[in-house]
C-alpha cells in the first residue's frame, strides 16, 4: 500500500481553518545542536528538480546518487549486457514514449493466441503478468482481519483499535479539506471577479491594497498557496480535489468493511490455486500511475530528449501488476516475487508495504527464494516516519532478528537538500533492518499517457537503488546478489552530520544511526567497488 499524501499540511489547514487571521507564512521551529546551513542555499533549478537524484554532492552540492558522474566517468563506451527488472507494482504504461523500448517482452510466448505456449502456467504473459486481473480497490489489511470477524486472530484487537482509530481520522479529514476547497474555490472566484480574468498572477494578487475584507482574505490565501509552491489558484483547487478524491477513496475502499475487491477468482488464503489474474500488465485508468513512475526511475530511456532519465540502461523492465489501491495480498506477492524469479529476473523491486501481513512466511519464502536463485530483491522502507527495528513493517526478510535472505535490500528516503533536512520527514528508518538511503522525496519520472510528473516516498528511493542494482549486474555481470548487496552497502557516502527524523524537529540523531549500512547510494562508487571485486 502505498500511503496517501496529501497536498495540506497540519499548518495549512490551521490557517484556513481559521478563517487565515494572522500571517500566512508558517515558520519552522529552530533547531539547536544540528548543522542547519546545507550546501545548497539557493533553490533548485527546473533540470535540477527533474534530476536531482542523480546529481553528485560534492560537485552539484545535492544529496544524489552521482548516476550522471558514473556514466561520464566509469561507464563511458563500455558495453554491458541486458539485466531483467521486475517491477512487481500497480500497472506500468508499456506503451509510454520513455518506456516502450525498455519493457521486457517474453519470446517464449506468442502474443494473444490464449495458450501457455512456454508451458510456465500463466497464458500470453508476454510483458509480465497481472495477478490482480480487472481488479484495483482493495481494502486494507488491518480491515481484513476485521472483517473476517476472526476474534482469534492475533492481530484482531489491534486491527479493530486501528480501525476506529484510522476511520475517524479520515472522516475528520474529509470535512476539513471540503471546507478548504470550499475557502479556495471562493477565494479563486473573488480574485477572478476583482480582476475580470482567470489567469492572475502571483504579483497581481501581491499588489492588491483594499478595505474589503473579502478580497483581503482571498488576497491572504490565494499568497499562502503562492508561497507554498502553487503556480496558480486553479492548481490549487486541482491539488484539493486530487487530495479530497484520495480521501474518498480511503473511506469507501481502503477502511469498508463490506468492501468485496477480489475479482480474480482465487482464494487470497489458499497457496494452492496459482494461475489466476491475466497478461495484460497495463494500468486499469490513468490515475493507476505508481508503478510507471517506478519504472521509470529504473530505467525511463537516457538522454533520447524526453522527460525523464532512469537510473539504468541495458535494461528490460518486466511488469508484474501485483500492487492494488489498497494493501496488497500477501499470496499475490508472493507468486509474483517466483514468477519474477522464474522468467528471468536478476532485479526486483517491490515499493510496496504495510503493518499486518496475514501470511507472512509465504512472502518471506519467496524472498528466501530469490535469495537462492541469485536475485537481488528491493524493498521501499515504508512512509510512516517510524523505526522499523521496533514496529512491524512487511515484507521482511526476517525472523526475530535471523534474515532468511542476504539479497534483500531495504531503503529509506532522502530529500534533495543537503544538510539536517536530507532524510525525508515521511521515511521509515532502523539502525538494523534499514540497509541504505536513496532518493525518495521529489522525484520526477513517467507517469500513463505519455505525461512526466512529481512524487515522494520510499517507493521512489527503492528503485532508485535497484537501479544501481541492475547498473552493476549489467557491467560485471560475474558478481553474484549478495555482492551486489554487499556492494551498494559498502560503496555509499558516509554523511557525518545530525539530521530531523520523522519530520520531527525535536527528533535529532546522527545519519548513521538510520540504517545498518549508515550510507546513501551511490552509484558512481559501487561500479568502481564493483570492477575492482570483479577483478
Amino acid at each position: 500500500m502505498r500511503t496517501i499524501k496529501l497536498i495540506a499540511t497540519s499548518a495549512f489547514i490551521a490557517v484556513l481553518m481559521s478563517g487565515c487571521g494572522g500571517t500566512a507564512a508558517i515558520l519552522s521551529t529552530p533547531v539547536e545542536n544540528i548543522d542547519t546551513s546545507p550546501l545548497k542555499v539557493s533553490e533548485l533549478t527546473e533540470a535540477e528538480k527533474h534530476n536531482w537524484g542523480h546529481l553528485d554532492l560534492v560537485k552539484d552540492t545535492i544529496p544524489g546518487m552521482s548516476v550522471d558522474k558514473a556514466y561520464a566517468e566509469v561507464i563511458k563506451n563500455k558495453k554491458g549486457k541486458k539485466v531483467i527488472v521486475a517491477v512487481i507494482d500497480s500497472g506500468i504504461d508499456i506503451d509510454h514514449e520513455d518506456l516502450d523500448d525498455v519493457i521486457w517482452t517474453n519470446k517464449g510466448e506468442i502474443p494473444n493466441n490464449g495458450k501457455d505456449d512456454d508451458n510456465n502456467g500463466y497464458v500470453d504473459d508476454v510483458h509480465g503478468w497481472n495477478f490482480l486481473g480487472d481488479g484495483y480497490n482493495e481494502q486494507l489489511e488491518f480491515v481484513r482481519i476485521l472483517a473476517s470477524g476472526d476474534t482469534s486472530n492475533p492481530d484482531y484487537a489491534n486491527a479493530k483499535a486501528e480501525y476506529d482509530t484510522e476511520y475517524q481520522k479520515w472522516l475528520g479529514r474529509k470535512t476539513q479539506y471540503e471546507q478548504i476547497f470550499q475557502q479556495i474555490k471562493t477565494a479563486d472566484e473573488t480574485l477572478t471577479k476583482h480582476f475580470g480574468k482567470k489567469d492572475y498572477t502571483k504579483k497581481e494578487v501581491s499588489a492588491i491594497k483594499t478595505e474589503d475584507e473579502t478580497l483581503a482574505q482571498a488576497q491572504q490565501i490565494a499568497n499562502y498557496m503562492f508561497s507554498n509552491g502553487m503556480d496558480s489558484m486553479a492548481d490549487a483547487v486541482k491539488q484539493i480535489e486530487s487530495s479530497l478524491e484520495s480521501i474518498n477513496d480511503r473511506l469507501n475502499y481502503n477502511l469498508n468493511k463490506e468492501l468485496k475487491g477480489r475479482v480474480t477468482g482465487d482464494n487470497p488464503d489458499d497457496m494452492s490455486t496459482k494461475y489466476y489474474g491475466n497478461g495484460n500488465v497495463k494500468p486499469v485508468k490513468k490515475t493507476e500511475s505508481h508503478g510507471t513512475h517506478v519504472a521509470g526511475i529504473i530505467a525511463a530511456e537516457r538522454n533520447n530528449g524526453k522527460g525523464a532519465n532512469g537510473v539504468a540502461n541495458n535494461v528490460e523492465i518486466m511488469s508484474v501488476r501485483t500492487v492494488p489501491n489498497g494493501d496488497e495480498y500477501d499470496k499475490d506477492v508472493a507468486l509474483a516475487i517466483r514468477y519474477a524469479v522464474d522468467n528471468g529476473a536478476k532485479v526486483i523491486n517491490g515499493s510496496f508495504g504495510k503493518s499486518y501481513s496475514t501470511h507472512s512466511d509465504w512472502v518471506r519464502d519467496a524472498i528466501a527464494y530469490a535469495g537462492q536463485k541469485d536475485v537481488v530483491f528491493v524493498h521501499a522502507a515504508g512512509n510512516d516516519s517510524k523505526d522499523v527495528d521496533t514496529e512491524p513493517n512487511f515484507p521482511d526478510d526476517n525472523i526475530n532478528g535471523k534474515e532468511v535472505s542476504n539479497t534483500y535490500i531495504r531503503v529509506g528516503a532522502l530529500a534533495p537538500k543537503y544538510g539536517s533536512s536530507m532524510v525525508a520527514g515521511f521515511s521509515n528508518y532502523g539502525k538494523q533492518n534499514v540497509d541504505v538511503f536513496a532518493p525518495g522525496a521529489s522525484v520526477y519520472s513517467t507517469t500513463p499517457e505519455n505525461e512526466y510528473d512529481t512524487k515522494g516516498g520510499t517507493s521512489m528511493a527503492a528503485p532508485a537503488v535497484a537501479g544501481i542494482a541492475a547498473l552493476i549486474r549489467s557491467y560485471y555481470p560475474s558478481l553474484s546478489a549478495a555482492q551486489v548487496k554487499q556492494i551498494i552497502m559498502d560503496s555509499g557516502l558516509a554523511i557525518n552530520t545530525k539530521v530531523i527524523v520523522g519530520g520531527n524537529s525535536e527528533d535529532i540523531r546522527h545519519f548513521a544511526d538510520l540504517s545498518k549500512s549508515a550510507k546513501m547510494a551511490n552509484a558512481y562508487n559501487a561500479l568502481i567497488m564493483a570492477a575492482k571485486m570483479a577483478n
